[in-house]
């Protein structure tokens, strides 16, 4: 991956960022790092607000716009739009369902194999994480002050489905449940759809 491509990257994954954040993430000079910011500008990928967060002169912080995101992949976001809709013009929402259920079978199943190994909540949570980073969610676990987990994930592959059809959602957040297993809770606490940047899912140990 070049310096460019990092650029859009540490933005996916860490969320609007100032020049000269991504400097010193980059190990580049202030200069260097506006002008690639610049660049990917002038393309379209990116763009900033500046927040007034200091005395003095506002910070500006550096995002991805929906062409940016749209550079990482999402398994053929139209395709499966227009499946889903021939889905629901022949046979119904009943029929959706069905498919959204066989599919949601397949993936616990392909997680039950993933977790097998795993003793305990923490280490079922990074199994998990390792697959969904796998289908291209890139997922990774962040451990809380309390005890928690987080399961964040900074790229939905699917999100073209997923708007055109909120059950997705919903199978997942069950899936995760019930491969964690009834001694944890999961909540999702930033959601794609909603509105946030990503989406993140709260574990806790009951």
């Amino acid at each position: 991956m070049n310096t460019a491509e990092r650029v859009l990257y540490l933005l996916k994954t860490r969320g609007p960022q100032t020049a000269q954040e991504l400097a010193e993430s980059l190990e580049l000079t202030s200069m260097g790092a506006r002008r690639q910011l610049e660049a990917w500008q002038e393309k379209g990928m990116l763009d900033y607000e500046d927040a007034a967060e200091k005395i003095g002169r506002p910070t500006r912080r550096w995002h991805l716009t929906a062409a940016g995101h749209a550079r990482f992949p999402d398994r053929h976001g139209d395709l499966t739009v227009q499946i889903i809709a021939q889905v629901r013009s022949l046979f119904g929402e009943a029929g959706l369902e069905k498919l959204i259920s066989a599919r949601e079978q397949d993936t616990e199943a392909l997680y039950v194999a993933a977790l097998s190994k795993a003793k305990n909540l923490k280490a079922k949570l990074k199994a998990l994480s390792a697959a969904r980073n796998a289908e291209g969610y890139m997922a990774h676990i962040e451990n809380q002050d309390d005890g928690s987990l987080h399961l964040i994930e900074d790229h939905c592959p699917i999100c073209a489905a997923a708007q055109s059809c909120q059950q997705f959602c919903r199978s997942e957040l069950a899936v995760f449940q019930r491969v964690l297993g009834p001694q944890c809770s999961v909540e999702r606490v930033e959601h794609l759809q909603a509105g946030a940047r990503r989406c993140v899912y709260l574990v806790r140990e009951k």
